[in-house]
């Protein structure tokens, strides 16, 4: 495996626990709304770090979320509460960035950040058994 696919998908994991931490930040300041952004995009570079070994990568983050469900979900790599986490995020990301009067409790955003982690962690198990990470 090429050095540099290797460390591009240390490199979008290490992002992806970087938006988790903000994420976290967030709910501990009570910027809940934030908070389902940040975690959604903690998820979303977990994918790009998995799907960066598969050598695909996508300009939408429908095609990303696809590639990953196809490839990596249906294969039995990752358990299929993987894509419900998946699904959930996104939605939340969606009504908190995009809809009107859109109110975050701090009920949802601890317990998106929950789910978040859950994903967290089969991405670093998926990236360990590639020997991605140590």
């Amino acid at each position: 495996m090429a050095g540099s696919i290797k460390e591009l998908s240390k490199y979008r994991y290490s992002r992806a626990l970087e938006d988790l931490e903000n994420a976290q930040m967030c709910v501990r300041e009570g910027k809940y709304r934030f908070a389902l952004n940040r975690s959604y995009y903690a998820v979303f570079h977990g994918l790009r770090a998995v799907n960066a070994l598969d050598e695909f990568d996508s300009s939408k983050h429908s095609g990303v979320i696809a590639h990953f469900n196809q490839n990596h979900v249906k294969t039995g790599d990752f358990p299929k509460e993987a894509s419900k986490i998946i699904k959930v995020a996104s939605e939340m990301r969606e009504h908190a960035d995009y809809e009107d009067f859109f109110t975050a409790s701090k009920e949802e955003a601890e317990e998106q950040i929950e789910n978040v982690i859950t994903f967290i962690k089969y991405v670093e198990g998926y990236l360990k058994d590639k020997e991605i990470l140590e």
